[in-house]
């Protein structure tokens, strides 16, 4: 039996939901302000996974203009109806009139293309998601605050029917199913639907994000309830074993049966690191982990007989594995070298908000970055090509081909949480046009010089950084350079939602129609043990 590795998807890999259609399964998840949106990936035994695109990849699809950071697109759930996919979600904080709220999209191939989104003004609140009964009736269900409740956070779980064949326009009333499994509940939310044992299985998360994040259950013989409280609930948290685990914030799942009858859910967690003051950061974001789920008197029961997420767990399945593997210690489709050599970017790269238009190019030489006004400290789209941070112990590097050609002008690395938590080493000038390298932190928005250094022989530069827990050493031309505080790109400084991100970036700093470029002819990202 293959050997399930946690987290299945390390980094920022929120809010997971999947499906099975025969022996393919298909696991999407949140993506905030990150273009493109809702990352794909594919399995054959739900242990090794590829990347397989984006449901959103089109500009036109994904309207992220101004988003704030962990503004955007937040927690799908991806459903097939028999012969089509559905992917249902939230864009939160949208700042179009008519493009915000909750939307869904279609595909015969989940490799795509998608739909354009079909917006649900009338479907209220936050984290929908979708079920399709035997009888082939389709219902939506969703997320809402109750107005004037307390404590601040009580939310109910609302389900109403819906016609996918006209025009996703509800087909009937809506019910209130649930309001959460605790008393004085707050956030119960991410609600998923399930037909088992002639009844319905309401499963959702609860307690917010952080540390008290547990999922939660609820039943009812008819779709529109009553639901009854599990007894066992929570179904799994972490939060009974107090800070300082290895492994915290455990929620947010979605389940899946295999062809062979046996049940796993996929869930969210973090793996935070313990700085010196004792305090717990989390620099990865909400990774994906997998659980085996039993049955016990109608209920789900996961991690039978060891009661938290495990490390490792048999997948009693058997099937074709497609290339690339899961695991927090192996995910070849990102990690390794690479060139640019194809004419579009690798599925684990990303820009920040929607590029209307282009902020990079590929001419089959590297990757080349135009001197674009916009910078990563604004809430704008900047040339800015990053990747998620994967592991605590990494080495990233790069050259770069760049002469400024006015101060200001600047390209190089940058890792960031959001636009005021962040680490940048640039080759710039300074005010005579010599070539100087520089790293600053940016935090909580105020930016600290923390080195700075002529440039020997200007460009071409190879720039490093290596990762040791909340270390981070940089370096140029294999000369170490500085160091820095890793806590500064973590949730717990920053608050938010969402993971570390590296990536490279050139910018004019506010000055419009620069003629020039930055090039970066390969970047190398390898976790070290």
């Amino acid at each position: 039996m293959p050997t399930a590795r946690n987290p299945l998807l390390p980094g920022f890999f929120p809010d997971p939901s999947v499906c099975r259609v025969g022996e393919d399964y298909y696991l999407v998840n949140s993506s905030f302000q990150y273009f493109p949106g809702l990352p794909l990936h594919h399995s054959r035994d739900l242990v090794h996974w590829r990347p397989a695109g984006h449901v959103l990849d089109r500009p036109e699809q994904l309207p992220l203009d101004r988003i704030r950071p962990s503004g955007g697109l937040y927690a799908p759930t991806i459903r097939h109806d028999g012969s089509r996919f559905h992917v249902v979600c939230t864009l939160v904080d949208g700042t179009l009139p008519g493009r915000q709220g909750n939307f869904v999209v279609s595909a015969e191939d989940p490799a795509g293309p998608w739909s354009d989104p079909v917006w649900l003004p009338e479907a209220p609140g936050f984290d929908p998601s979708l079920f399709f009964d035997e009888d082939g009736s389709a219902y939506l269900l969703g997320t809402r605050q109750i107005v004037g409740a307390e404590p601040a956070g009580r939310t109910e779980i609302w389900l109403r029917p819906i016609d996918p064949g006209n025009g996703w326009a509800f087909s009937g009333p809506e019910t209130v199913l649930f309001s959460g499994a605790l008393v004085d509940a707050v956030w119960a939310e991410g609600p998923h639907l399930y037909r088992h044992d002639d009844g319905y299985l309401l499963l959702l998360a609860e307690g917010g994000t952080a540390d008290d994040h547990a999922i939660t259950a609820a039943r009812a013989e008819r779709i529109t309830g009553p639901y009854r409280n599990c007894p066992r609930n929570p179904l799994l948290t972490h939060r009974h074993l107090g800070s300082g685990q290895a492994v915290t914030g455990v929620g947010h799942a979605d389940l899946v049966q295999t062809q062979h009858g046996d049940w796993y859910a996929v869930l969210l967690a973090t793996r935070p690191l313990t700085a010196p003051d004792g305090e717990p950061h989390d620099l990865l974001g909400r990774e994906t982990f997998l659980a085996r789920v039993d049955w016990q008197d109608g209920w789900p029961l996961f991690s039978a007989g060891v009661g938290q997420v495990e490390p490792q767990l048999e997948v009693r399945l058997t099937g074709a594995s497609p290339a690339g593997a899961g695991g927090p210690d192996a995910a070849p489709a990102a990690d390794g070298r690479d060139d640019f050599p194809a004419p579009a970017l690798a599925p684990h790269w990303n820009l920040l908000r929607t590029p209307y238009r282009p902020v990079h190019r590929l001419p089959g030489t590297g990757l080349r970055l135009p001197l674009l006004p916009e910078t990563v400290t604004e809430r704008a789209c900047p040339a800015l090509v990053a990747r998620r941070l994967q592991h605590h112990r990494f080495e990233a590097e790069t050259v770069v081909h760049f002469t400024p050609a006015a101060p200001g002008e600047a390209a190089g690395l940058v890792l960031l949480q959001d636009e005021d938590h962040q680490l940048r080493l640039l080759l710039g000038a300074d005010a005579g046009l010599r070539p100087t390298l520089t790293l600053t932190e940016r935090r909580a928005g105020q930016e600290t010089l923390l080195a700075s250094a002529p440039a020997p022989g200007g460009s071409p530069l190879r720039l490093t950084v290596r990762a040791e827990g909340l270390r981070l050493h940089f370096g140029y031309q294999n000369v170490v350079f500085a160091e820095a505080d890793a806590t500064v790109l973590s949730t717990r400084t920053a608050g938010g939602f969402t993971g570390a991100y590296i990536g490279l970036y050139a910018t004019s700093h506010g000055v419009p129609g620069s003629a020039n470029h930055a090039d970066f002819p390969w970047f190398r990202y390898s976790p070290q043990p």
